[in-house]
């Protein structure tokens, strides 16, 4: 009864991860291309505070929806991409900023938003199964 009340919170969780790396790969090549195509912005979209405030959230959501859906499912494939993206993640934050910036991180959120997926599909597939054989 709980899992149920808990399963549309950590599904919504994936789904705001997954929106969120999205909109983390339309900032860096936005960034790319008015910094470095127009010269504007470079303040707003070059601070380093975005980028790490960027990694802490996807951290904590990823955290918490992969973790339950890991603990419901029993899956390691959604912890294991999502950990390796939020690594590449980390690993632009060591970089200047730039191309290699701009690559590393969008790598980063689409294993982020894979690990999010696989874990929306795994759980349901582990929702599906227990309904069935009752």
């Amino acid at each position: 009864m709980l899992q149920r009340a808990i399963s549309p919170i950590r599904r919504r969780l994936d789904r705001a991860g997954i929106f969120l790396s999205g909109a983390c790969a339309v900032h860096c090549l936005l960034s790319i291309v008015l910094v470095s195509g127009l010269g504007l912005g470079e303040e707003l979209f070059l601070s380093p505070d975005i980028h790490r405030i960027g990694l802490v959230i996807a951290t904590l959501i990823a955290a918490v929806a992969i973790g339950w859906g890991a603990l419901r499912h029993r899956m390691a494939a959604p912890f294991v991409v999502a950990m390796t993206g939020l690594t590449f993640m980390g690993g632009a934050l060591a970089v200047p900023h730039g191309a290699k910036e701009a690559i590393l991180t969008i790598i980063g959120v689409a294993l982020v938003s894979l690990g999010h997926i696989l874990n929306m599909r795994h759980t349901h597939s582990a929702s599906c199964a227990e309904r069935c054989k009752d």
